[in-house]
């Protein structure tokens, strides 16, 4: 797209400053320069979303709809500004103005639409189809709070509410045209032969359009939140006796489904709440959908022709019922029909192997809920089973309850996994009966990230160092970063590569002083780990090597030692208390570690509070390091092991998830490779005796369980982490004891390349060399040519 003078950016700012924001420039605050500087960055993006959506009604095309509970999207206008080719101006006309481009940048609200690598990669799929021109609509819910900010107290997380809302949003347009109503419970009834629904309660979901440009700007694609209001906005008879709270239950009932992503389900009302939230985002969705279809179309056996529907995971898993119910009860197509058209229409990808995380609802609260649907349900599960004749009862409805994974498969046309680990064991372990059923439906889709967010905007040192290097165009061709391995054997570039990673180290620890209080050395190795607090992704086995590094510096202080900076961040769930004690246990340690004048600047652990994608911006281009160590077969994919990998960090790791495919594309010899294989991990399970026989071969190991269980990390209750230190003796699923004599090893083996800047430094490169496959661009190819069957628009 031709690029814009900043004379005309700069006249476009100060225009939004006077005429939309009321303010002249002597009087501007720093959110008025940004709210204006946004508004001028958008108005450029209005125009090639626009032309994107004539050209795809003008040519009559098929649309993507993606339904997702999560979009992680971050900051919009540093990465709006990239996409347009107009950050320099950006840049230009706040410094013009006497602004500083950051500190502008940084005061945008990071919205927590999501929990961490489902809707982030949500997010950069979402860009990725804009980019390679493929006409889409993401669909999810403008949570008022979102997920829970995050802080630290006496060293325990506690949760208060994000409020990215409290200010304006410059990037969406309300939609009040565009808006639905959504029933809940009631009862059905039988009319003239037919079952009729009659609903106990409404609310009405109204649109928030946010346009999602592409790179340079050549297409852009439509982000439609929905946010819950009432039906009728409070019972006026009610309200003149007197009795207020009852009045206002109808608007209390629309604030509370999008008020928070992922409310506490331990309750019978959370759980309720949830699947309200779930039938929320996807019937609003589908209404929509089935609205714009019917604009152009008469016939709606058609549907599959014009519309793609991918289930981001099981939360929309609601949509195979819905849609056979907005056909048959709204739209009077006969139940066959209407289910081979809506099974023609969805996909659904699959982002776990934990059992536990494939939602399953009581059928009573499912029937409660959504009265109308558990009649589809039961229907259509009779019809799998009369259908297929499996050879035992497989059961989306088992043991009276909705299982929402075996819905999503019998209800898609494909299924996919996120890795090629991941989707081979989706069809070994968590759905092999559905696979021999319907052998062919699985198929992978290897996750991706976007390069621009990821490299060229959160890295400028690296990405400028590529151009220079390589030219541009690896911005929308991630191959291209190949032609850097022509020059990793030349000293001249490896010094660059080294500068470059040692600015972004620089920054983070001017940052880390800042945030945490706490004076780290730019120099040493900053080995990071970033990702939700799970025991499967085990932050317990990488604090308990931490202990064990520390205590051996202890034991020998004048020993040739790598100086390192251990770096945790992320949120446990709130009602998930075994992630909690663990990160109590991180802070905890950190706190006597950085204290101790012993290991000084040779070891500290640094734990910033509320991990979310703008600190991910920060922390990864100036990461030495990548924590991936899962308990193998446990994680799906990952996505933030790409993100580490792009930007020159190579990866300590298990095979598992991705990991597998950045192991066989940037070599054995560039990533340290450590731990049970999946089939190990399983067999290994079998002996009930695991943990203990473990332990009891490392020495390493029992000394820190030893200064646990004695309360040297919590002196003020040496009792703390008594469950903690059992659980691993005597109930250690996630074999942290089994893996943890091999991740020591590897760690050595980290640090003994680290001390060989000239061995490190082609690693880095070489990992930033071979990335070129973690594109989401090339995700989203795939996707489009083997599930939705949508050719590019470009």
């Amino acid at each position: 797209m031709p690029l814009l003078s900043t004379d005309v950016l700069r006249a476009d700012v100060l225009r939004h400053l006077t005429f939309t924001l009321g303010k002249d420039t002597p009087n501007a605050s720093r959110y008025d320069w940004r709210m204006a500087l946004s508004y001028a960055i958008r108005d450029r993006i209005v125009a090639p979303w626009f032309a994107s959506t004539r050209r795809t009604w003008a040519e009559d095309r098929k649309r993507v709809y993606y339904l997702s509970m999560e979009f992680l999207i971050g900051r919009i206008l540093e990465d709006a500004t990239v996409n347009l080719g107009l950050r320099d101006a950006a840049e230009a006309v706040m410094q013009a103005e006497g602004q500083d481009f950051r500190a502008i940048i940084e005061d945008e609200p990071d919205a927590a639409l999501g929990n961490g690598g489902l809707g982030r990669l949500a997010a950069c799929f979402m860009e990725s189809m804009a980019t390679v021109g493929c006409p889409a609509y993401g669909y999810g819910i403008r949570y008022e709070h979102g997920l829970f900010r995050q802080r630290f107290q006496g060293g325990q997380q506690v949760e208060t509410p994000e409020d990215w809302l409290k200010q304006a949003h410059p990037w969406e347009f309300a939609r009040p045209e565009s808006a639905y109503t959504i029933p809940f419970k009631g009862e059905v009834i039988t009319r003239d032969g037919r079952e009729v629904w009659q609903p106990g309660e409404t609310v009405i979901a109204s649109a928030h359009d946010t346009p999602v440009v592409g790179w340079q700007g050549k297409w852009a694609n439509t982000l439609r939140l929905w946010e819950a209001q009432p039906t009728t906005m409070f019972d006026l008879e009610r309200f003149n006796r007197g009795d207020y709270a009852a009045a206002a239950e109808p608007e209390a009932l629309a604030r509370t489904l999008s008020r928070v992503l992922y409310p506490d389900d331990t309750t019978y009302q959370g759980k309720e709440l949830r699947l309200k939230q779930e039938f929320f985002l996807t019937s609003a969705a589908l209404q929509d959908i089935l609205r714009r279809f019917k604009k152009a179309h008469t016939d709606l056996r058609d549907l599959p022709k014009h519309v793609a529907i991918q289930m981001n995971d099981t939360h929309p898993a609601i949509a195979g019922p819905e849609l056979i119910r907005l056909l048959t009860d709204e739209n009077g197509m006969g139940f066959d029909d209407a289910l081979d058209t809506a099974r023609a229409c969805l996909g659904y990808t699959n982002h776990t192997l934990l059992p536990e995380a494939l939602e399953r609802w009581a059928t009573f609260t499912f029937g409660t809920v959504l009265p109308r649907h558990m009649q589809i349900v039961e229907r259509i599960d009779s019809w799998h089973r009369r259908t297929y004749n499996p050879p035992h009862y497989i059961g989306v409805v088992k043991h009276h309850e909705v299982r929402m994974g075996e819905l999503a498969f019998v209800m898609a046309h494909k299924v996919n996994g996120v890795s090629a680990l991941h989707s081979d064991l989706v069809k070994q372990n968590l759905f092999p009966e559905l696979h021999r059923l319907h052998p062919g439906r699985i198929v992978n889709q290897t996750n991706g990230v976007t390069p621009r967010r990821w490299l060229k905007m959160a890295n400028r040192p690296l990405a400028g160092l590529i151009t220079d290097t390589i030219g541009s165009g690896w911005e929308d061709d991630l191959d291209r970063l190949k032609g850097l391995e022509a020059h990793v054997g030349d000293k001249g570039f490896r010094e660059h590569f080294d500068a470059a990673k040692r600015a972004n180290k620089v920054a983070l620890a001017g940052w880390i002083k800042a945030e945490c209080g706490v004076t780290v050395n730019p120099d040493a190795l900053f080995d990071v780990q970033v990702k939700r607090i799970h025991e499967y992704k085990r932050q317990l086995l990488n604090i308990l090597e931490t202990i064990a590094h520390w205590h051996a510096i202890r034991e020998n202080p004048t020993g040739n030692w790598v100086p390192r900076v251990k770096i945790f961040g992320g949120k446990s769930a709130p009602g998930y208390a075994v992630a909690k004690e663990i990160i109590h246990l991180i802070n905890d340690v950190a706190a006597t570690i950085n204290a101790d004048p012993v290991t000084g600047d040779l070891l500290k652990v640094v734990y910033p509070a509320n991990y979310n994608v703008s600190m991910a911006e920060r922390l990864i281009p100036a990461s030495d390091l990548s924590e991936q160590i899962s308990t193998a077969g446990k994680e799906a994919s990952g996505t933030g092991n790409m993100k580490f990998m792009m930007n020159g960090a190579p990866t300590i790791g298990t095979l598992d998830g991705a990991n597998v495919e950045i192991l066989q594309e940037v070599g054995a010899e560039n990533f340290f490779l450590f731990g049970m294989t999946t089939e190990e991990a399983m067999a290994r399970r079998q002996d009930p005796d695991h943990s203990r026989k473990a332990i009891e071969a490392s020495q390493p190991l029992q000394d820190v369980l030893q200064m646990i269980a004695e309360g040297l990390f919590s002196p003020g209750q040496k009792d703390r982490y008594h469950g903690l230190v059992h659980r691993v003796w005597h109930h250690d699923y996630f074999l942290v004891a089994s893996d943890f004599d091999t991740y020591h090893a590897a760690q050595g083996r980290v640090d003994a390349a680290y001390a060989d800047r000239d061995i490190w430094v082609k690693m880095a490169a070489l990992n930033t060399a071979r990335s070129g496959f973690f594109s989401s661009d090339r995700t989203i190819r795939s996707y489009m040519a083997e599930i939705w069957d949508i050719p590019s628009a470009l």
